[in-house]
């Protein structure tokens, strides 16, 4: 379990992005009871949701894991390709999503 999760700031900063909780869910591969139990810090985020969180709210990951009160560590630059291909999956779940809210 997280060890303190700054939902205000999280969300002010969801807010600047015009983000909203279930955007950034679907970014990171997460259900909508998943990011509501990390938003009520009853989950912990997971390495690589921190990189997707630092990535959507651009700001470092060490931000994000402090912010969350991470106890997992923080993922690293790791090669080139790899975060491409994350990013890709990453713009597809996004776009997947803006599809479906557009088609309501």
């Amino acid at each position: 379990m997280a060890l303190f999760f700054d939902r205000q700031w999280f969300e002010e900063k969801l807010a600047e992005r015009g983000l909203n909780q279930r955007i950034l869910a679907a970014a990171a591969g997460m259900g909508e009871a998943d990011i509501v139990l990390v938003f009520k810090d009853q989950r912990e985020l997971s390495a690589e949701e921190v990189g997707i969180f630092a990535d959507l709210l651009g700001v470092p990951p060490a931000e994000i894991a402090d912010r969350a009160g991470v106890s997992t560590p923080v993922p690293g630059q790791g090669d080139l390709t790899g975060r491409l291909l994350a990013l890709e999956k990453r713009v597809a779940a996004l776009e997947a999503e803006l599809a479906r809210l557009k088609g309501r």
